[in-house]
């Protein structure tokens, strides 16, 4: 039985992850089209991907993006820094799902919720320089690109830069 829904949008729905999304997970973090973009390194297992349903919401909230019931990625906020009421927001869709709105519609939702449940001020994001598709996709919702660090990631056998934005609550529409 999956997970109930928790945040309901236009064309997608962001549910609590259950027992039953294991394989969907592991499949698809293990697809280096999705793998890549995260920057996941290695291989995920059966209980990789059971032990982070377990731990989803223990540093913030972790959900799946839905499409008429059916999970097509994940979404979550996590806590940066509790105290000074700032958290990171950090999403993946599997490839099926891309060029869409899911994305954008379901980091618009967690990010409304962020600013007005979890009272956060700023929330940030960070995507690698090849992912342009998040990089549009965060600037769609309203975040600013705050700034490039430089060769900050090694993935795939090569350093790439990563872009932080970031989104302050009174910004927010």
């Amino acid at each position: 039985m999956p997970g109930p829904v928790f945040l309901d949008g236009e064309a997608i729905a962001l549910r609590t992850p259950a027992e039953e999304d294991v394989a969907f997970l592991q499949r698809n973090m293990n697809d280096p089209r999705v793998r890549r973009p995260i920057g996941s390194i290695g291989p995920a297992s059966e209980s990789d991907e059971e032990e982070w349903i377990e731990n989803a919401n223990e540093d913030g909230v972790s959900l799946l993006v839905c499409v008429d019931g059916n999970p097509i990625g994940t979404i979550g906020l996590s806590d940066v820094m509790e105290t000074w009421g700032c958290a990171e927001v950090g999403y993946w869709l599997t490839p099926d799902a891309w060029g869409e709105g899911y994305a954008t519609e379901a980091t618009d939702l967690l990010v409304e919720y962020g600013f007005d449940q979890r009272r956060r001020n700023k929330i940030v994001a960070h995507a690698f320089a090849f992912n342009a598709g998040s990089r549009r996709v965060l600037e769609k919702v309203g975040f600013a690109e705050e700034g490039v660090f430089r060769e900050e990631a090694f993935v795939d056998g090569e350093f790439v830069d990563v872009h932080r934005y970031g989104l302050l609550a009174d910004e927010y529409e």
